[in-house]
């Protein structure tokens, strides 16, 4: 029996609020909170490209509290040993005759797993985290166990030059720049930063492991048939323009187009959930090719209930939808107006209604679905 996806709204949106929230915290990283949750929902992985500074490690640290999971950070040097991120031997088994791990607070235990500095990875440890990323299995000796892992992100403030690393690379099926804050928005950074300072008075919204796991596993129900022709076009000329999709990646982006519609709370993947492979880059002079040839087909798609990604903004704007809500009441009210109308009329109130959640001013949303909800309701009573 299919999975009725609509039961899973309430999870969507539940972490839909903790990205509003983080982006009220981390100015100008909306696009990188974006990816963050879609890697979360699509049980992929996620790299971090940027200079220090600029709260790689600080985002998914924000995230993780958000998240009611284990959490494992580790910063890699040349001189990383395996022990340091998978466990110690259990010394007491050991004198059983026994190699088992004690992974107890270590990686193969964590939902989110983030790898500072990743590609300072040493050949010792290189085919673990290649295992572990590709498979989400850890192996060590007979022990072969699956990984409870959600999401494992993975920063470097440089891009890989050796052929073992690159094969490491290779494994972060999303790539995203994280810079410095444009000058005009260093106020709005200050101000956010020091407001961290002060103690929190309200509680921040966050979400279990247990939930999104239960996202993840409705990823699969969404359906995809009707953009493959599309998707199949555009991963073609994505390699006739020199980037190296491999079938595998091009087979495991599926899960990510599907987590787009997931957390716009379609059942359906559109032509525009296809912006994901923005960032699917491998060198920074692909960025603005690959963006150019992706832009080309999701800026065609004119569907509702786009991911506002899709769009290349952070957020609708309020003001903007208010008046489409005031202007659809008045055509609701008008005597003139026939049922064929009313139905395409309750068609927009869902596509806005969607469009309201990604707003991340808390009042200005509220402002925003008062009167989309009043209208709703007289759609439901026609």
């Amino acid at each position: 029996m299919p999975h009725d996806l609509s039961q899973e709204w309430p999870l969507v949106a539940k972490l839909n609020d903790v990205a509003r929230y983080l982006k009220t915290t981390f100015i100008g990283k909306d696009d990188i909170i974006d990816l963050l949750c879609l890697c979360l929902v699509g049980r992929e992985n996620l790299f971090l490209l940027g200079p220090p500074g600029t709260a790689k490690s600080a985002l998914v640290r924000a995230l993780a509290q958000r998240l009611h999971g284990r959490t494992f950070e580790y910063l890699l040097t040349r001189f990383t040993e395996p022990n340091e991120l998978f466990g110690p031997f259990d010394i007491r088994r050991l004198r059983e005759g026994e190699l088992v791990t004690n992974t107890e607070g270590m990686l193969p235990e964590a939902h989110l797993v983030f790898l500072d500095e990743l590609l300072n990875a040493n050949s010792a440890i290189l085919n673990s985290l290649l295992m572990v990323l590709n498979e989400r299995v850890f192996r060590r000796g007979r022990e072969n166990r699956p990984l409870p892992a959600l999401l494992m992100v993975g920063a470097s403030n440089h891009l890989p030059e050796e052929e073992a690393l690159q094969a490491l690379f290779d494994r972060f099926l999303v790539r995203v720049h994280c810079d410095y804050v444009a000058p005009t928005a260093l106020a709005d950074v200050l101000e956010a930063g020091w407001t961290l300072e002060r103690p929190a008075t309200t509680e921040a919204p966050s979400i279990g492991a247990d939930e999104v796991l239960r996202l993840q596993a409705a990823v699969p129900q969404v359906e995809l048939g009707g953009i493959r022709p599309q998707y199949t076009e555009l991963i073609s000329k994505l390699r006739l323009a020199g980037l190296a999709v491999s079938d595998r990646r091009a087979v495991k982006l599926q899960r990510l187009l599907a987590a787009s519609a997931l957390l716009c709370q379609r059942t359906t993947v559109i032509a525009s959930d296809m912006w994901v492979l923005r960032y699917i880059w491998d060198t920074d002079e692909q960025r603005e090719i690959i963006a150019g040839i992706v832009d080309a087909v999701v800026h065609a798609d004119e569907q509702p209930g786009q991911h506002p990604r899709a769009a290349g903004h952070d957020a609708p704007d309020a003001d903007a939808l208010l008046r489409e809500i005031t202007a659809l009441a008045a055509q609701w009210d008008a005597p003139d107006t026939s049922p064929a109308q009313r139905t395409t009329i309750k068609d927009q109130l869902r596509y806005l209604h969607g469009r309201t959640q990604w707003l991340t001013n808390e009042v200005q949303r509220g402002y925003v679905q008062e009167p989309l909800d009043a209208l709703w309701q007289k759609a439901l009573q026609a």
